[in-house]
């Protein structure tokens, strides 16, 4: 009587949305009509979104804003995180050493 076994996994449910109605003449109308008023001049074009956009996600978390602010990118991060593990790797060696050997 086995709790888990590594041949019988079980696949997750899919979810498998079938809309009722999909009118792809409408939409497609709808799309030249946001295209005309874009040119126009009605609407905003989808190039003024993206500076409101870039860097939101830096200034909405601490830890990266206050990184940022210092200068750091994602390279010098990442040899921050690979000093630490090299360190910890020592300590740990000298630690075997003097205690277990």
């Amino acid at each position: 009587m086995a709790l888990f076994s590594f041949y019988n996994v079980r696949k997750p449910r899919q979810y498998n949305h079938t809309p009722i109605y999909w009118d792809p003449r409408k939409e497609a109308l709808e799309e030249r009509i946001r295209k005309n008023k874009r040119e126009l001049g009605m609407e905003e074009p989808l190039e003024d979104y993206k500076p409101q956009i870039k860097g939101t996600f830096v200034e909405g978390t601490s830890h990266l804003k206050r990184s940022y602010n210092r200068g750091e990118d994602t390279r010098a991060r990442k040899y921050k995180t690979f000093k630490f593990l090299l360190w910890l790797v020592v300590l740990g060696v000298i630690f075997w050493i003097l205690f277990f050997k």
